[in-house]
């Protein structure tokens, strides 16, 4: 079975490398080859290292409160923290300054795997979310290294192409120690593709308890972005091509509710915003780049496009509302809980199915919106704009729900002390 995973892997990492390299040369999007192979030289730890993994930006907030709860449970275990892409590596080293050092993960050829974990000399290793890698997991097996999928959730595309593998599936989900998984479906499913039932536990999200926000960075961010006092504002997060038509149509309807009304306009990717703008621009509105501000504000841009990478959940402290992409269109919709848990009103589309317990937990409580097309966002969004105490009670709601889930992270540290890190002191 691994030598065929090999050689698909292979061939897919050569039939990538077109793109990885014309992205190199457009955008300048570093391929950190090197290091993902293992072949670029690390200082050898003097002790074994806690590994945590977190492909890009959304996982790397995730885990955030579980790095800085790893380091008060154990302050003398160096960390590192592993991405896979740059504007991941980016937000782990300014947030992670004196808690963890960054690596990029190694591509999952067992000599890239063995290299890497040789150089970081892992006392466990932690992956966020059900990255399944076969060759590191055996790797980490073979070496006696226990691991833990935390926060583990199982969309339902994800689902459904490992059943296509579900007998290769069992032999890989039988290297990981421990599955702490986000809800009962999530561990119903991993359990129906081989986890051994005894070693799955429900933790539920660590999506639900971020770091909690500097005191002042509500204010801090109004001076930043040029905001007069009282202005409103509303900021469509993690946006997809195909939704942004339908935020500038609904921006547009609601201006002439509240001519005042900003918009802060957030791409998911930030290769985007170069056509972001553009989309702006050609449907008649002013608008400038949030790395621009503040002085770069024109007096009257109603949109700001933020093109900056690990700001979005800060500033949805500044929101009046608050529209989570990913979900007008069919891709299972993005983190709408960062949001909530700041006591915003929460729109979204019909396409949640990566966050189904989320807005199903928000449309219950009466803190969440669904959607369905341009139409309904404007309506929605005038409707709250026109009514301070609605906004108020949906917000009040939408964070009332979201900090009812508390308690992820305690079970998550109680289990990771107990598969993968017994017996140190604490």
């Amino acid at each position: 079975m691994y030598p065929v995973y090999t050689a698909v892997f292979a061939a897919a990492v050569t039939g990538y490398a077109p793109v990885a390299l014309a992205r190199r040369l457009a955008r300048g999007v570093p391929l950190n080859l090197r290091e993902r192979l293992g072949l670029r030289r690390h200082e050898r730890p003097a002790a074994p290292v806690g590994w945590i993994h977190a492909v890009s930006v959304g996982e790397v907030i995730a885990a955030a409160p579980l790095v800085e709860g790893v380091r008060r449970t154990w302050p003398a275990l160096p960390l590192v923290v592993s991405t896979v892409t740059e504007t991941g590596a980016r937000v782990v080293r300014e947030r992670f300054v004196g808690l963890a050092r960054h690596r990029y993960f190694p591509l999952d050829f067992p000599g890239a795997a063995r290299r890497v974990i040789a150089s970081i000399e892992p006392a466990f290793f932690v992956c966020m979310e059900t990255e399944l890698w076969p060759n590191l997991l055996r790797v980490l097996a073979a070496r006696g290294v226990p691991t833990m999928i935390a926060n583990g959730r199982l969309s339902d595309r994800s689902f459904q192409h490992y059943r296509l593998v579900r007998g290769a599936m069992r032999r890989v989900l039988g290297d990981v120690t421990v599955f702490a998984m986000q809800s009962d479906e999530d561990a119903r499913r991993v359990i129906a593709l081989g986890a051994p039932p005894e070693r799955v536990v429900v933790t539920g999200n660590l999506k639900h308890e971020p770091l909690p926000d500097p005191t002042g960075a509500a204010d801090l961010w109004h001076r930043l972005l040029g905001l007069a006092a009282g202005q409103p504002v509303w900021i469509a997060g993690s946006t997809h091509r195909g939704e942004d038509d339908a935020v500038l149509q609904a921006h547009r309807r609601a201006l002439a509710v509240r001519p005042d009304l900003v918009l802060v306009l957030a791409p998911r990717h930030p290769e985007r915003v170069s056509e972001v703008m553009k989309l702006v621009a050609a449907s008649g509105f002013a608008s400038v780049r949030r790395s621009e501000l503040p002085t770069g504000r024109g007096a009257d841009a109603p949109i700001i496009v933020l093109d900056t990478v690990g700001e979005l959940a800060q500033l949805y402290s500044i929101a009046d509302i608050v529209f989570v992409g990913g979900s007008l269109i069919a891709l299972g919709g993005h983190n709408m809980l960062e949001p909530a848990l700041r006591g915003k009103p929460v729109l979204f589309g019909p396409h949640t199915s990566n966050f189904r317990e989320a807005a199903a937990m928000l449309l219950s409580a009466g803190g969440g919106s669904v959607v369905r097309d341009a139409g309904a966002l404007a309506g929605e969004l005038e409707r709250l704009l026109a009514d301070p105490a609605l906004r108020a009670q949906r917000g009040a709601a939408a964070r009332e729900a979201a900090a009812s889930r508390h308690g992820a992270l305690r079970t998550t540290l109680d289990l990771l002390a107990r598969y993968l890190h017994p017996g140190a002191t604490t």
